[in-house]
């Protein structure tokens, strides 16, 4: 646990740094940071999608999960979450109190927090890093996603506001558990799992990333189903590998 709580540490410490980067710029160079944060999550997205070997799953799992998170409102979810944790940090302060041309004005908690979350817990190294802490004792995964994090952190804060900070919790939680469950877990994650596991995580920073650009507005959280059936068409790989060289189809 204790490579989780320096990631989470990271992450806090990154933030608190990037408020005071975002307090000291103006919009100008704001804006600059913003689509630098916005190309670098892009560039880590599509390294990550690239790692699929099965498009057709990866289509799937998108576009079925898709439409199973836009049912139950993912997304809606994750930002309410954001604005309990915005009332529960912060006294409410009426509109007047912030001028349009406050660094502030631009901040919004609900989806720094959402898209924090998301992209600091569904890459490759949260999962591999947290089996190989509980089962090897080996942090050095953990602390390298810790490191890149926290840089992270400060880009995404600086453009977006103190939300992100909160993504601690999610990474504690995530890969708390995944930690302590390792050693009952690992033994079912096959190469292929991860690496579509990594191929839609990608997917889903990609999508950060063109909301951060303001290329596309997509509600990313609808998508978090997808991984769950990523992971079941893993595990159903050879039976549909079977069954398509049956059908004569590949």
């Amino acid at each position: 646990m204790i490579a989780t709580i320096v990631n989470a540490l990271a992450i806090v410490f990154g933030s608190l740094l990037g408020l005071v980067l975002g307090g000291k710029i103006s919009e100008k160079y704001r804006t600059v940071v913003f689509d630098g944060a916005g190309i670098t999550t892009v560039i880590i997205g599509i390294s990550m999608a690239l790692a699929s070997q099965r498009i057709i799953y990866l289509a799937l799992s998108l576009i079925i999960g898709g439409l199973i998170g836009l049912a139950l409102d993912f997304d809606g979810a994750i930002l309410r979450f954001g604005t309990f944790l915005e009332r529960l940090t912060q006294k409410k302060k009426p509109v007047a109190t912030v001028e349009p041309t406050d660094h502030r004005a631009g901040w919004d908690f609900g989806h720094a927090f959402l898209n924090a979350s998301v992209l600091f817990c569904v890459g490759a190294m949260a999962l591999l890093g947290s089996f190989k802490a509980g089962t090897e004792g080996d942090y050095t995964l953990l602390l390298t996603k810790s490191i890149l994090d926290g840089f992270m952190a400060i880009l995404m804060t600086a453009a977006m506001g103190p939300g992100v900070a909160f993504s601690a919790l999610p990474i504690l939680v995530y890969q708390g558990l995944l930690t302590l469950a390792a050693q009952y877990v690992k033994p079912y994650v096959t190469p292929l799992m991860l690496s579509e596991l990594t191929g839609a995580g990608g997917a889903m920073v990609l999508m950060i990333g063109l909301n951060l650009l303001s290329i596309k507005s997509i509600k990313t959280a609808n998508f978090l189903p997808a991984l769950v059936l990523i992971v079941i068409l893993a595990i159903l790989d050879p039976a549909l590998l079977a069954a398509a060289k049956a059908w004569g189809l590949n």
